[in-house]
């Protein structure tokens, strides 16, 4: 069984779907260009028969295989009949401060900046950038610890790690910041 396991190539079972109105390829380029190990894949085109179905004009681009490090996406240009909500978001776990702020600039740009360290992109869907950090700090076994660190978070935008780290060794006292 090891064997054939090594043998096969994986497939990834769930691909998450996204659809745009019209600007699927030119939001794939702009992923790719932020995460490393991501490529863009097939490109199908609208027929005849999908022109007159999708209302979409023939040639033009109807989905986009990509790769984001190393996850499989598909991108439609579907028209606008459906939008991006907050109720699906992408989480980018980041190792360090650099890293933080690296994504948050470069997919904040052109869209919106939340709360949290959540974010809309200029196509309207949504991302968490967090440090890798976030977790144990939200989930110590000292309650009140874990309090301070949502407490400081929750005054954030863009998250920050030394600030969390602070509120984590506050020792009970209030920290007053907003960070961007």
């Amino acid at each position: 069984m090891k064997q054939l396991l090594t043998n096969q190539k994986f497939m990834q079972k769930i691909t998450p779907f996204l659809w745009f109105d019209n600007k699927a390829e030119e939001a794939v380029k702009f992923y790719t260009s932020i995460f490393k190990n991501s490529k863009i894949g097939k490109i199908a085109r609208y027929d005849k028969a999908g022109e007159k179905a999708a209302g979409r004009p023939a040639g033009s681009v109807m989905t986009v295989e990509f790769q984001l490090e190393g996850q499989k996406f598909v991108a439609l240009n579907g028209g606008p009949i459906f939008k991006f909500t907050e109720a699906v978001s992408f989480v980018v776990n980041c190792e360090t401060q650099a890293e933080v702020d690296k994504y948050w600039k470069k997919l904040s740009a052109g869209g919106k900046e939340v709360q949290c360290g959540w974010l809309k992109d200029k196509y309207g869907l949504s991302w968490q950038i967090v440090p890798t950090v976030l977790s144990g700090l939200l989930n110590s076994k000292d309650a009140a610890k874990s309090q301070r660190v949502m407490e400081a978070m929750l005054k954030m935008v863009k998250l920050n790690i030394t600030k969390l780290k602070q509120a984590a060794a506050a020792n009970g006292k209030t920290t007053k910041h907003k960070s961007k």
